[in-house]
């Protein structure tokens, strides 16, 4: 195709958005409203995996090592638990600092640090976070090789509740979002049905003039293009303003409820581009591809 052919037909196709401007609005209003519904429903998805995922993050491991374990066997454990595969986190409590702990939780019923003065009973442990709760089980099982270790506590009856939970929740706001898309597949569709079926006599005639198949679909095809960009763009700036404002907002008057999920919900800047993306590509392949099938038969002059 020449240069001067392309220009004029997306020139064509843009006209045609002006000049069918009620059918466009329609089809752009669908679209966009579609587009609203799926990027609310991903967006509480993410969410609400990454607050069950850090309520899991909380729950520490610990490592109990002997009474009688030596300098060297405690440096030695530090060393194996650090590099340990999918511990992120470890923190060393000397028996002292458990004393002095339970000390200050119990200090209006009983001195601690006197009544054990000569003999400390709290094991030396380490505070052991792992990168996710359903690796829990396999650290565990890891640790408890090591020499020097007297026992491992793991909530692993917690982990599996929230690795369970967890899954649940996001199959089903994965799955909300691929309903609304199928809907919005169809609803769009037919939209460009309805749009193409009115405009049958200009691609008869066109037809007839001696026009090639792609001469008449292409215009078509600019024209479902940029009203599905159109419709994405206006989408992305509702769903990221909003959920920008909602962001600042839940930051801004925090609760109990809300710091036991982390205090903030999954900032702006790393789900952005998915929405957007994600928008421009339903637009395009929505509206672009679907009107540009839609006239097929009635090219058939």
């Amino acid at each position: 195709m020449r240069f001067s052919s392309f220009t004029y037909l997306v020139g064509q196709g843009l006209h045609n958005l002006r000049a069918n401007r009620l059918m466009t609005f329609a089809s752009m209003g669908v679209l966009t409203v579609c587009m609203l519904l799926i990027g609310a429903a991903y967006l509480l998805g993410v969410n609400i995996d990454a607050m069950v995922e850090y309520i899991g993050d909380q729950n520490e491991t610990v490592v109990y090592m002997n009474l009688d374990a030596t300098e060297d066997q405690i440096a030695a454990a530090d060393s194996a638990i650090r590099s340990t595969e999918h511990v992120v986190g470890v923190t060393y409590v000397s028996p002292q600092e458990v004393l002095s702990i339970y000390s200050d939780m119990l200090s209006d019923y009983i001195d601690l640090e006197s009544a054990f003065s000569n003999d400390n009973p709290f094991y030396p442990n380490y505070r052991v976070v792992v990168d996710s709760p359903d690796n829990i089980p396999a650290v565990k099982d890891q640790l408890e090789q090591i020499d020097g270790v007297y026992r491992v506590n793991a909530p692993l009856d917690l982990s599996n509740i929230f690795v369970s939970l967890q899954k649940t929740i996001s199959y089903a706001c994965y799955a909300v979002v691929g309903v609304l898309a199928i809907v919005s597949i169809v609803v769009i569709n037919n939209t460009i049905k309805i749009t193409v079926f009115n405009r049958r006599k200009e691609i008869g005639i066109m037809k007839l003039v001696g026009a090639t198949n792609g001469f008449i679909r292409f215009p078509f095809f600019v024209e479902g293009v940029t009203s599905g960009l159109i419709a994405a763009a206006i989408a992305s700036g509702v769903v990221c303003g909003a959920y920008y404002a909602l962001c600042r907002w839940y930051a801004e008057n925090p609760t109990t409820l809300s710091q036991m999920f982390g205090g903030q919900l999954v900032p702006l800047i790393d789900v952005w581009y998915y929405i957007v993306g994600g928008f421009a590509l339903l637009g395009f392949v929505l509206c672009g591809i679907g009107t540009a099938t839609s006239i097929r038969k009635h090219l058939n002059v």
